[in-house]
């Protein structure tokens, strides 16, 4: 059943070798706070564990975690979808893979991570709580690609996500809609970051985008210029964050430069 969350991005995960590091940049960095909370049966490992919580403006929309065995870090965005293990097994038949099959996580909802046929993570979601899509927190999520076409089948099919048919030689950016229209994320097709594989970066709102590009490169981060775009805000600057993982920064309301 589809639902006002359908197609857009619903979650974020951060896995990190440095937990707490991330805490720090991100709170020096985006101004974020965090609330950490105690998982009886952790989605990532098992057992008993703390689980942070990261929030902006009052929304939790990210949580942050030691990258678990057999994964890499980095972000994850995840996507609402109206049956998880529908949308899993039409992944694979798009030429996507299967990371790790549909799980329950208690209280939030029913997750499964797969990978889409150029290789990038990215999870798909069933909410089972009342919480709207953090848009206070992330603008509309970044997909980099290097060069290579963006999967549009696979993403048509897993998330109902609409592409324009034809996108115009002059245009580096192209926009990706929900179901419903609503602008969920951007694919770059330059090499933005260089070095880095494709995938999905979070796109972080924050009140001045220069102050916390500085904040980052004194906290140890690379960063590069975004890319303008004229149908949502821009992608000011790219980050590298001292634990590898990349991340955009856009304006979220007023401030300086």
């Amino acid at each position: 059943m589809q639902t006002a969350k359908t197609g857009q991005i619903v979650w974020h995960d951060l896995f990190t070798s440095d937990r707490d590091g991330a805490m720090a940049f991100y709170q020096k960095v985006a101004g974020w706070s965090y609330q950490v909370e105690r998982a009886a049966d952790f989605a990532w490992g098992g057992g008993e564990r703390d689980f942070v919580l990261a929030l902006s403006d009052g929304e939790a929309g990210a949580g942050l975690a030691e990258t678990p065995a057999g994964l890499s870090g980095g972000w994850i965005p995840y996507a609402e979808v109206s049956d998880v293990d529908a949308a899993a097994a039409l992944a694979k038949r798009l030429g996507g893979k299967t990371v790790r099959p549909p799980f329950e996580v208690p209280g939030v909802g029913r997750n499964a991570l797969l990978r889409d046929p150029l290789g990038a993570l990215f999870g798909i979601s069933l909410s089972r709580h009342g919480f709207p899509a953090p848009r206070r927190q992330f603008g509309p999520e970044v997909y980099l690609s290097h060069g290579a076409e963006f999967p549009a089948a696979f993403y048509t099919g897993v998330c109902g996500w609409q592409l324009p048919a034809v996108q115009p030689p002059e245009q580096t950016a192209l926009a990706i809609c929900g179901p419903s229209g609503v602008l969920v994320a951007i694919h770059y097709a330059a090499e933005t970051l260089a070095g880095s594989p494709p995938g999905w970066v979070p796109n972080i709102r924050v009140t001045s985008p220069r102050s916390a590009r500085d904040a980052a490169e004194a906290l140890g981060a690379a960063w590069t210029e975004g890319l303008a775009v004229p149908y949502a805000e821009a992608c000011e600057y790219f980050l590298i964050a001292p634990d590898g993982a990349p991340a955009a920064l856009s304006r979220a309301g007023t401030g300086s430069p």
